[in-house]
């Protein structure tokens, strides 16, 4: 499998796009619009009756989508949701390169070219505050509208939190409106090689200052071993939000880290405390001396293909990263990973960060009903089985399903896998503070990470990123 065909995470183009959007204030954010009501209630109240996935039979909705084996899954399955509804679907799917400049365009522009998209929870942030996002909670709440079999309390909560918020900066998730719903997701562990492991001596690491060791003992005592050119840890590197939120901001976490505090309504940069700095510098070592070469280039592309060609002896980043190159004949390290938690922080801490991929609804959507089935359907217990089973939608975002004996069954011969996700599943949540500003927040962070790397003072730089940030979100 191609994994450039899924590269996540290509979100340059997304900070520009995210540079752009009108920042505007929650309070007059509105939802109007298609089928809302002109009194400012949902669409949701005009629904009524016994629920039926027929009401909305002869509508055509249409979706934007970005390229990935979810988005696969889905389209080879929708013609079951068009027997089911009698509603058409029809789509665009573009490549995560260009897929979020495409849908800030759109979603600005009001026309509502497409009712439903594909995003992810920290994009809620963005386009939440100016009014973009359908709250689906209306939705959710009327049984005229959901039917039972849905099952919401069959979510892992956190996940369905992680879409939910009050649009207001700093405030925490998990409160206000639900702007999305979870369709997949991944945690951020450790996969590893286990015949580098085995050959050297080697066990997972448990705590931070082991993962320091084993790293450098890898690319120090590898090559002599057998594995030429191998290093000890992959992890991303380049000018980009995205080096932060996999491996460091897990790490991070662990280690009861923030990146803001909330005092008094004003949100404030914590990346330069003592304990944040010295972490900081300490991740910067790590890398020097057991990390790639060229790491201020790496993403998780990059990241995911060492690992699969036998150059990284470890990857600290989204577990799907390397399930891709773990299942049977994908790289020539299929068969050798394994996977685990990561090290726990000081105090046995495995907080986690993670990413989702979640469904939204354009608030001007004309087709709104039907939209609500389609999102419905698509993180249904049946659609989402069938694609964790005959597909590659892991890391399931109900519980059923991470419970279910066909899907267990597929991913038993991935070592560790199961144990990994049980692990974490619980503890693993979005660890960012929400504010609108976090694309370019966390994209400055990554440059400054890129210059104590390069050997500048990590409280220099990072006091300077601190100061400069404080001026930008509040």
């Amino acid at each position: 499998m191609d994994m450039r065909v899924h590269d996540r995470r290509r979100f340059l183009a997304l900070t520009a796009a995210a540079s752009a959007t009108p920042l505007l204030s929650a309070c007059g954010a509105g939802f109007g619009g298609g089928e809302s009501k002109k009194g400012g209630g949902s669409a949701a109240d005009d629904v009524t009756g016994s629920f039926d996935w027929k009401k909305a039979k002869g509508k055509t909705v249409k979706a934007l989508l970005n390229k990935h084996p979810y988005t696969d899954a889905l389209i080879a399955d929708l013609k079951s949701f068009t027997e089911k509804t009698g509603i058409k679907v029809e789509y665009d799917v573009f490549p995560e390169d260009n897929y979020f400049d495409k849908l800030t365009v759109d979603l600005s522009s009001g026309r509502a070219s497409y009712d439903i998209f594909m995003l992810g929870a920290y994009m809620v942030w963005q386009y939440g505050p100016p009014g973009w996002l359908e709250d689906l909670g209306p939705w959710m709440s009327n049984s005229s509208a959901t039917g039972s079999e849905w099952d919401q309390g069959d979510f892992f909560p956190n996940l369905l939190q992680a879409d939910q918020w009050s649009l207001e900066a700093g405030a925490p998730l998990g409160q206000g409106g639900q702007y999305a719903l979870p369709w997949g997701w991944e945690t951020n562990v450790v996969a590893y090689n286990t015949e580098v492991f085995k050959k050297l001596g080697l066990k997972p690491a448990e705590t931070f200052d082991e993962l320091r060791e084993i790293s450098g003992v890898i690319k120090r005592k590898a090559p002599g071993a057998g594995f030429d050119g191998m290093y000890g840890v992959a992890v991303r590197g380049s000018r980009s939000w995205a080096t932060i939120h996999p491996g460091f901001m897990t790490m991070y976490s662990r280690f009861g880290l923030k990146d803001f505090t909330v005092e008094g309504g004003k949100v404030k940069p914590a990346m330069n405390t003592p304990e944040a700095v010295a972490f900081t510098q300490d991740w910067a070592e790590m890398v020097k001396k057991g990390g790639p070469p060229s790491w201020t280039s790496y993403t998780w592309y990059q990241c995911s293909s060492d690992l699969g060609a036998k150059k990284a002896g470890m990857l600290f980043d989204a577990d799907t990263a390397a399930y891709f190159q773990a299942v049977k004949g994908a790289s020539p390290a299929a068969g050798k990973i394994a996977f685990h938690p990561g090290p726990k922080g000081p105090g046995g801490s495995l907080a986690t960060n993670m990413w989702i991929w979640s469904l939204g609804m354009n608030a001007k959507s004309k087709n709104k009903h039907a939209a609500w089935l389609f999102l419905q359907w698509a993180t249904g217990k049946e659609h989402l089985r069938k694609a964790a089973i005959e597909g590659n939608h892991i890391d399931p975002v109900r519980k059923s399903i991470s419970q279910d004996a066909a899907y267990k069954d597929k991913m038993k011969g991935l070592e560790g896998f199961i144990e990994t996700f049980e692990t974490v599943v619980d503890q693993t949540k979005i660890q960012f503070t929400p504010q609108e500003q976090f694309f370019d927040a966390t994209t400055s962070w990554a440059a400054s990470l890129q210059e104590i790397y390069g050997g500048k003072n990590a409280k220099s730089v990072l006091n300077g990123l601190a100061g400069d940030l404080a001026s930008k979100v509040g």
